[in-house]
């Protein structure tokens, strides 16, 4: 039986496919399973032992180089290859009209794929050769768990999630070397960044919560440590420099660094953000400012983590002509969920 899962982007949204991919491994345990994802997300399947085949594809990079000669090849070539690997079945994670194609091209004799109410190009539905309904599941993992259950996979507790993610000595040494030499043992991960500006809690806030930290320094005696991706440096030295905070300092890192050193962290602070997802799918405790995305769909799983969301008091999408910062979340109510929260833990 050969498996094939189109989920190509992004961090947060492959995380929470690793789930169902997992759960057709086990189910199927003889079974070749191949994942069709963008190249430059393909590090967070190394090593996975249910993925036998990762198939890395650069959908971004052709669109902005589709009037190139070899951006054609390079699709065709892709293309060909994909048939060529006689899939029985194609599962599309991710719902729209190019994981659609890529299911179809593949030539699966099963294409599962969401119904038109759960999709976010209704179109994709027309490369399925069955529309499966998640009614009545709130998070994402569990829609796509009902994607695998449709195939005879069995019902899961988030208690048996698994989250395969890759691990390597060589990036664990690194992350030890430099929290070494910057004298960090315990400490907190606050991630101000985020997908676009409308999910991102304003500078000034973090700014002001990294000045409140400091004055509970009892109850929180570690140090901080604010991540983000290059693109998103400026705005970490901005609250840096807001805040005076002598107890936080940029880290910056890559994304198999990252996994490393959240997976040691006491606590996890940030918006919907695929830092966020990889530190619910390694078990470190999170507080979560949400807005205007909905929580009960993506965002932490664990019952102990806390999430405060504006509910989509207001609303500012990706699409919005003025994005603003996410509003309506007071500095002092995070300040409290994590008091809240790590209390939970070391109470």
């Amino acid at each position: 039986m050969r498996f094939l899962i189109v989920r190509l982007s992004s961090i947060g949204d492959i995380v929470h496919a690793l789930p169902a991919a997992a759960a057709l491994g086990e189910a199927f345990p003889h079974a070749e399973i191949s994942w069709a994802i963008e190249q430059r997300y393909a590090m967070l399947l190394e090593g996975n032992p249910f993925v036998r085949r990762v198939l890395s594809l650069d959908t971004l990079g052709w669109r902005s180089r589709l009037a190139s000669i070899y951006t054609l090849e390079e699709v065709v070539r892709s293309m060909l290859a994909l048939r060529e690997l006689q899939f029985d079945v194609a599962i599309d994670f991710q719902g729209l009209i190019k994981s659609g194609l890529i299911a179809w091209i593949s030539r699966s004799q099963e294409r599962l794929g969401f119904a038109e109410n759960w999709l976010r190009e209704p179109i994709a539905g027309a490369f399925y050769s069955e529309r499966v309904s998640p009614r009545g599941r709130r998070h994402v993992i569990e829609m796509n768990l009902a994607l695998v259950e449709r195939l005879g996979v069995p019902a899961l507790q988030p208690s048996e999630w698994r989250f395969p993610l890759p691990h390597s000595a060589s990036h664990e040494q690194v992350v030890s070397e430099r929290l070494a030499a910057l004298g960090v043992e315990e400490f907190i991960i606050i991630n101000p960044g985020g997908g676009w500006v409308s999910k991102r809690w304003s500078p000034g806030n973090y700014a002001e919560l990294l000045r409140l930290i400091e004055g509970h320094h009892r109850e929180l005696r570690w140090r901080i440590l604010l991540t983000g991706s290059p693109a998103e440096e400026a705005l970490i030295q901005e609250i840096l420099e807001r805040s005076g905070s002598k107890q936080a300092t940029y880290f910056d890192c890559t994304l198999a660094q990252f996994i490393a050193l959240v997976h040691r962290a006491e606590l996890f602070v940030g918006g919907d953000t695929g830092p966020l997802h990889l530190a619910a799918a390694v078990g470190t405790p999170i507080v979560a400012i949400y807005g205007p995305t909905d929580r009960a769909r993506n965002g932490p799983f664990s019952t102990a983590d806390i999430t405060l969301s504006n509910d989509g008091a207001i609303d500012h999408t990706r699409r919005a002509r003025k994005p603003a910062f996410l509003p309506g979340i007071a500095v002092e109510s995070v300040l409290g969920a994590i008091l809240e929260r790590v209390g939970r833990d070391h109470g």
